[in-house]
C-alpha cells in the first residue's frame, strides 16, 4: 500500500511539474505567433506602399512636389497636378465628419443606455450595422435617382436666398461636393455607431453607479463619465469611419461630379483622390498610371497622418504614458 501511495504522490508530482511547463510554452508559443502575425502586418502595409511608390516613380522623378501645389490635370500633354484632389478629398470627408460623428456618437449613447427597451434598442442596432453591408455602388446609385432629385429644391433654396456666402454661390446641378459629403456621412455612421455602442457597453458599471451616487444626473453621468471613460474607442471608431470616407471609391466617382477645380461653394462639383483613380486608371497611359498611383501615395500618406494625429489626441487627454 505504501509503495502505491508513493507511486501515487509521484506522479502527481510530475504531472504538477509538466503542467506549469507546458503552460510556459503554449504561452510562449501564443506569444511569438501573435508577434509574427503583428510584424506580417506591418510589413505587408510597407511592402504596399513600396510596390506603389516603386510603380508612381517615373510620377514622382517628372512632376515632384509639385505634383501636389498644380491644378492641372491634362492627359494629352502629360501635365499632372492633384491639388483639386487633395482638396476634394479632404473637404468631403470633413463634411462627411462633421454630420456623422454628433450623429454616429448620439445614436451609440442612445442605443448604450436604457432608454428604450432592451427589445426594441437591439433590433435598431442590428438594422443600423446592416446599413454598413451595403456596396457603395448601391449607394451611389440611391444617391443619383433618390438623394439628388430630393435635395435639388434644398439646394436651389440655399443658392437662391444665400448666395452672397461663398459656400452656397454655385448655381447647383446635383452632383457636388455637399451630397458626396452627405453620402458619405450616411455610410460611416454605421461605423462609428457600432464601435463606439460597443465601446459604452463595456464600460464597468461601477463607474455609472459611483456617478449616480455622488448625485450626478443621467446626462451628467453620460458626458462627464461614460464618454471619457470610453473616449479611445470612440475616437478609434472616428479615425476608422474617416479613413474610409477618404478612401470612398465608387460612390465618390458617381457623386462628386470629377471636375477639376478648387472652390469654396459647397454646391460646386469636384473631385477626389479615389474618384479620379477609379475614372481614368482603366485607360490611362504609362505616365498616367504612375500620376494616378502617385495621387493613391499621397492618399495613403494622408490617413497614416490622420492617424498619428489621432493617437496623439488619445494620449493627451487620456494620459497614456
Amino acid at each position: 500500500m505504501s509503495s502505491l501511495a508513493g507511486e501515487s504522490s509521484m506522479v502527481d508530482r510530475q504531472s504538477l511539474e509538466k503542467k506549469p511547463t507546458a503552460a510556459r510554452i503554449l504561452d510562449r508559443g501564443f506569444y511569438w505567433l501573435t508577434l509574427f502575425f503583428a510584424l506580417g502586418v506591418g510589413a505587408v502595409l510597407f511592402w504596399i506602399a513600396f510596390q506603389i511608390g516603386r510603380t508612381a516613380w517615373p510620377a514622382i522623378q517628372a512632376f515632384g512636389v509639385e505634383f501636389l501645389t498644380n491644378t492641372t490635370w491634362d492627359p494629352v500633354n502629360d501635365i499632372y497636378g492633384a491639388l483639386p484632389q487633395i482638396y476634394g478629398t479632404l473637404v468631403t470627408a470633413l463634411i462627411a465628419l462633421v454630420i456623422a460623428v454628433p450623429v454616429g456618437v448620439g445614436v451609440a449613447i442612445f442605443l448604450s443606455e436604457d432608454f428604450l427597451p432592451n427589445s426594441i434598442r437591439t433590433p435598431i442596432a442590428i438594422a443600423v450595422e446592416l446599413i454598413a453591408a451595403i456596396p457603395s455602388v448601391v449607394i451611389g446609385l440611391w444617391g443619383i435617382f433618390v438623394l439628388i432629385p430630393f435635395l435639388r429644391p434644398f439646394y436651389n433654396f440655399l443658392h437662391g436666398n444665400f448666395a452672397w456666402i461663398p459656400l452656397f454661390s454655385t448655381p447647383p446641378r446635383g452632383n457636388s461636393f455637399l451630397t458626396l459629403g452627405l453620402v458619405l456621412a450616411l455610410m460611416i455612421s454605421p461605423t462609428i455607431i457600432a464601435i463606439s455602442r460597443g465601446t459604452l457597453l463595456s464600460v464597468p458599471r461601477e463607474l455609472r453607479q459611483g456617478a449616480m451616487a455622488l448625485g450626478a444626473t443621467r446626462w451628467e453621468t453620460i458626458l462627464g463619465v461614460l464618454v471619457p471613460a470610453g473616449f479611445s474607442g470612440i475616437v478609434g471608431s472616428i479615425m476608422l469611419a474617416l479613413g474610409r470616407a477618404m478612401g470612398e471609391t465608387m460612390a465618390a466617382a458617381m457623386l462628386v461630379g470629377n471636375s477639376n477645380r478648387i472652390t469654396a461653394s459647397l454646391l460646386a462639383p469636384g473631385s477626389t483622390i479615389a474618384s479620379l483613380i477609379a475614372s481614368q486608371f482603366g485607360e490611362a497611359a504609362r505616365l498616367q498610371v504612375a500620376a494616378l498611383l502617385y495621387a493613391g501615395l499621397v492618399l495613403m500618406i494622408l490617413t497614416f497622418i490622420v492617424n498619428i494625429f489621432a493617437e496623439i489626441i488619445i494620449r493627451k487627454f487620456q494620459n497614456v504614458e
